[in-house]
């Protein structure tokens, strides 16, 4: 494994892109930039729990958006290790909420896109436009995403989920990075 910021090495489930609070920073900057370049000012940010609500948060800061919406879907369960398909899980988001809005829909990583592809489906006919940012991209992913910050095919350890829980909840799997 590799300590250091964007540096993989191994095989692609062995090897880790690193991803640090600093480089976290100026990426979720980076990205932000990008998406206020190109024009479009979304009304909402949508953010995929758990791993989506850093950059959400971020980005709302930075692109002036005080109207953050999540929704938690769980889809991995380990290192390359995932449910069939991407379960939501409670509360639940009303899509009334979402009418004819423009919406920045945000995740820390397209992996499979089969998340996205989900959020996607469940905005489709409600809001006016929706548009994607996430800090990483896999090329086998099924979403290509509107605004990427670095594209990579290796796995992420990112700085929320590389170190294990304080609390741990012994009737899960505790998954450490994405």
């Amino acid at each position: 494994m590799t300590d250091s910021p964007g540096e993989p090495a191994g095989s692609p489930l062995e090897a880790r892109e690193t991803l640090d609070w600093p480089t976290y920073g100026r990426a979720v900057r980076e990205l932000a930039r990008t998406i206020a370049a190109s024009g479009f000012q979304p009304d909402i940010i949508l953010a995929i729990a758990r791993g989506g609500l850093f950059a959400a948060g971020s980005l709302g800061y930075a692109l002036s958006v005080k109207n953050l919406y999540v929704m938690n879907l769980e889809f991995y369960t380990g290192v390359g290790e995932r449910l069939d398909v991407p379960v939501m899980l409670p509360p639940y988001l009303d899509k009334l909420d979402l009418a004819d809005a423009r919406i920045l829909v945000v995740d820390d990583v397209a992996d499979t896109g089969h998340t996205l592809k989900v959020v996607h489906e469940f905005c489709q006919d409600v809001v006016a436009e929706s548009m994607t940012a996430v800090l990483y991209e896999k090329s086998h992913s099924l979403v290509k995403c509107d605004f990427v910050w670095k594209r990579t095919d290796f796995w992420i350890n990112f700085p929320w989920s590389t170190e294990p829980p304080i609390v741990a909840d012994p009737s899960q799997k505790t998954v450490l990075d994405a």
